[in-house]
């Protein structure tokens, strides 16, 4: 192993040479109280940055060992400590200095949520974080001296004031970890209380815009407050017992009138499945963790999809019990969306009418007399949200401001009032009886049984695009895998860029398990069997740098994406 002296030697010597000289700066180097690796050096200052690893023997970072005494503590422990170096960076780390990303030190840090990250690794020998390094050129010639004061001046400070338990305030990484392990405590008790969803009173849930996570503060917001009805007393390990709503397991309908606050409350628990941050105001909003939003998506690639338990008798025979298109309507693609989640576990259905197609969820009885059934094709889904309960355990909640005939299927009605819930179920019933609706039920029973497992081919799977592989994510919304471009922009539980880049590796990852016989749900549990066994690095191509970019994406969401994917071939099993 070199040191900090040979570093700045081979600094000095390739200074105004061509940018690959920084190639010789690979390797590892043993500072004053922490190894430098550097893995992989970039090839011109315009391509994506160089990737460093640097570590701590934990008895030299002194972290208290009940900081980091089981898996999921570990989680929140590495994202503070990530939090804390992108605070840093961003203080007084210089930025750009020369030509394309030169100077720029980035870390995977993250937002209002907290995920599982490879960003730092917290381990009971050392810690250890990845980041990210603009190797500094001027034009396409090496800047030695500016990379000798980001190697040798700016990531000692940084690993001085971040990873040493010296330079940190206990309480807040005590805090930070206690709630994170108090989060997934109650999210563990939910089912066996017969819950789906739990919110905390006095949370904040409404955000300070449409394209913010932020909350508003809270001489803005309305604190959230449960009805006397639906209030539970759920008990924690650290925080003593928390009230709320509890949102029982069943069908769940949302109404109210337009701006008090329906599909405030959904979002909250849409991203309820993740833990927050403290000061949030969401930190106590937790949700099973197979809670999906379900939508319509107008355009959607569908691949042999059985959705004949919504729609049968298409004009022209189309199969539906293996349904197939490259454009699908907002209604075939809601129905697809609701099988492929339940084929990867879904256990919780979360929908808007706001984003649903009108004509699945509903038809009414004046429409009913005018087309007939014989004549409609779509089974809405006001006649199968009971027999998913009923049959399959599947619970649903549905924001539904426009169709009252949901009252006469539903368990429990919440009516939001200026951000107030009111639980208004008897008085829904009581409407029912007055005012019957009168349609007629139009599904034939136990259909959903007939959901089978589909079987991807190998074909499916492959990342070329020429003879190079292609395996790339694009922001939040896009992965790029061979020839084929998978838009998840509509998938509206991912929260982090970083679960994209994860997913396009599951992707490519999960191939070696595809062998023409094993269904997409068994790969993907294996894939995430690996990945429970060995981290989330296992999933990285990139096995001679660090992964230090990635986050824990569900198994819904990958499974969502690979759905997705317009090379997808498969066969139903």
């Amino acid at each position: 192993m070199s040191n900090t002296r040979e570093l700045r030697h081979r600094l000095q010597r390739i200074d105004g040479a061509g940018y690959k000289a920084y190639q010789d700066l690979r390797g590892e180097y043993r500072c004053e109280r922490f190894i430098l690796f550097i893995d992989h050096v970039q090839g011109d200052p315009f391509a994506s940055p160089s990737r460093i690893r640097v570590r701590v023997l934990q008895p030299e970072a002194g972290f208290p060992e009940y900081l980091y005494n089981n898996p999921e503590r570990c989680i929140a422990l590495g994202d503070i400590i990530a939090r804390k170096i992108a605070q840093d960076i961003k203080r007084w780390v210089k930025g750009r200095r020369g030509t394309g990303k030169s100077g720029q030190i980035y870390i995977d840090s993250g937002g209002q949520e907290v995920l599982a990250r490879t960003a730092v690794k917290v381990g009971t020998n050392y810690l250890e974080a990845r980041l990210s390094i603009g190797l500094p050129a001027a034009g396409r010639r090496v800047l030695a001296r500016e990379a000798e004061a980001m190697l040798l001046e700016e990531i000692p400070r940084l690993v001085e004031e971040s990873m040493y338990f010296a330079s940190l305030e206990e309480k807040e990484l005590r805090d930070h970890i206690l709630l994170y392990e108090d989060q997934n405590h109650i999210r563990r008790q939910l089912k066996n209380m017969g819950l789906v969803a739990f919110v905390g009173n006095g949370s904040i849930l409404p955000r300070r815009s449409g394209v913010s996570n932020l909350p508003l503060t809270r001489d803005q917001a309305v604190p959230f407050l449960s009805p006397r009805e639906l209030e539970v007393e759920l008990k924690t390990l650290h925080h003593g017992n928390i009230t709320g709503m509890g949102i029982p397991a069943g069908v769940t309908l949302i109404v109210g009138g337009g701006y008090h606050g329906k599909t405030t409350l959904l979002k909250a628990m849409e991203r309820g499945v993740y833990n927050h941050i403290i000061g949030d105001g969401r930190e106590w909003v937790i949700t099973v963790p197979q809670a999906v939003k379900i939508r319509a998506e107008d355009g959607r690639f569908v691949q042999q999809v059985n959705i004949r338990p919504f729609i049968d008798n298409l004009p022209l025979g189309q199969d539906t019990i293996a349904f197939s298109s490259d454009n699908a309507s907002g209604s075939t693609s809601q129905a697809a969306n609701i099988v492929e989640a339940l084929e990867a576990g879904a256990e919780v259905l979360l929908l808007d009418e706001d984003t649903s197609a009108t004509n699945f969820m509903i038809r009414d009885a004046r429409m009913q007399q005018l087309v007939h059934s014989d004549k409609e094709p779509i089974t809405p889904f006001i006649d199968r949200v009971g027999e998913l309960y009923r049959e399959q355990a599947v619970s649903t909640i549905i924001v539904m401001g426009g169709a009252g005939d949901y009252f006469d299927v539903c368990d429990r009605v919440i009516m939001m009032d200026n951000y107030r819930p009111q639980d208004v179920t008897e008085e829904a019933r009581r409407i029912a009886r007055e005012f019957p609706n009168h349609r007629q039920v139009e599904a034939e029973p136990v259909v959903l049984s007939t959901v089978r497992p589909r079987v991807p081919l190998k074909e499916s799977f492959d990342p070329h695009r020429g003879r190079k592989v292609k395996v790339d994510a694009r922001g939040l919304e896009n992965i790029v895998f061979g020839n084929t471009s998978i838009d998840i922009r509509l998938l509206e539980q991912l929260v982090d860029a970083s679960q994209t880049r994860a997913m396009a590796e599951i992707i490519f990852y999960a191939a070696r398990y595809v062998d023409g016989r094993r269904s997409l749900t068994e790969i993907l549990k294996m894939v995430y069997r690996d990945v429970e066994e060995k981290g989330l690095d296992v999933i990285s191509r990139f096995k001679g740098q660090h992964p230090g970019d990635l986050a824990y994406p569900r198994i819904l969401e990958a499974a969502a994406a690979i759905n997705r994917m317009r090379t997808l071939r498969l066969r139903q099993n």
